[in-house]
């Protein structure tokens, strides 16, 4: 007896960013199969699959946003019932990859909390994870399964270039801290355009304060760019943005991948000098939230992209040009 295998690519979601996960669904050409998530009286969440997914190559969406441990929490069941209903492979799509700031001790007697995350995926069962812009590219070593990490700068590049022309002076990248200063590199590659970096420092025990120092390269009657992967308090960008119109600047824009926008980062923004915030859709942004400065740009393509590379076992990083490597 001769069998020739067949493939299906079922795609599913978590309730953590529904919208995303409907528009990577449109342009994958799919629908989202229904999980069936709900809460015990307790609290307690449960999943059912509608359909068999036996033999299935099963991608399970869901962004680690706030109430983080929920979502988390939410995916990794997921992820155990894909599992024991016998799908072929299982891949995890963590646009927003939860826990990715604590990627390493930096006083004693502290977690790593990323690469605990790392070890519940792979114990619920995914054989592989996908995520967008990750705080540092070493999470990617935390795994011992395959991880495709992904990029939103062609997004982010794209957007500039469109709007270049509202802008009366050039541009110069800046880079807000030393951390982020190789990604900042490859824009100024991309756009031709020139490097800052500004120098900051943290107080010693505190999470969400920032003392920007000084700006390093010429950013004086230009517009600046600021380049992060997150703007979770807003704290990093006001401090730099305050330093660069210290030093001259005539224009500051803020672009981040991701838009945690925690308390009491709108209002900080509103108040800053900054005058355009650019994010993408890695995270739901609610409209207690939104401001007249944001704007949010969507990376459902480049998500549908990867995961269409995964099930055609084809390569991701030639979708970036081989630039996604954190």
């Amino acid at each position: 007896m001769e069998f020739i295998p067949r493939r299906r690519l079922v795609l599913m979601s978590g309730r953590s960013h529904p919208v995303l996960a409907h528009q990577i669904a449109d342009h994958l050409g799919v629908q989202l199969s229904e999980a069936n998530l709900r809460e015990f009286a307790d609290g307690e969440i449960h999943c059912r699959f509608d359909a068999s997914i036996r033999g299935c190559d099963v991608f399970i969406i869901q962004t680690h946003c706030g109430p983080v441990n929920d979502s988390l929490m939410e995916q990794l069941i997921m992820v155990d019932a894909a599992k024991r209903a016998s799908a072929k492979r299982i891949t995890a799509v963590c646009p927003y990859y939860g826990y990715s700031r604590q990627d390493r001790k930096s006083t004693g007697r502290e977690p790593i909390t990323a690469k605990l995350v790392a070890d519940m995926l792979s114990s619920a069962g995914v054989d592989r994870v996908v995520s967008v812009d990750l705080h540092s590219g070493q999470i990617q070593g935390f795994f011992d399964v395959p991880f495709d990490h992904l990029t939103a700068t062609p997004v982010l590049e794209t957007y500039l270039r469109q709007h270049v022309k509202d802008i009366p002076t050039d541009i110069v990248v800046v880079a807000p801290d030393a951390g982020r200063v190789k990604v900042a590199e490859r824009y100024t590659e991309h756009l031709g355009a020139d490097l800052a970096l500004v120098h900051k420092t943290r107080p010693r025990g505190s999470a969400n304060q920032v003392k920007a120092l000084h700006v390093v390269g010429d950013v004086a009657g230009r517009c600046c760019v600021i380049i992060d992967d997150m703007i979770d308090t807003a704290s990093t960008i006001c401090a730099a943005a305050e330093l660069l119109v210290d030093a001259g600047a005539a224009d500051i824009w803020a672009m981040a991948t991701h838009g945690l926008l925690s308390d009491p980062a709108a209002d900080r923004l509103k108040a800053s000098p900054i005058s355009r915030v650019v994010v993408t859709d890695t995270l739901p942004v609610p409209e207690h939230r939104v401001f007249d400065k944001l704007e949010v740009l969507s990376v459902a393509k480049v998500i549908a992209d990867a995961i269409d590379a995964v099930f055609e076992d084809t390569s991701v990083s030639e979708i970036f040009g081989g630039e996604n490597l954190a």
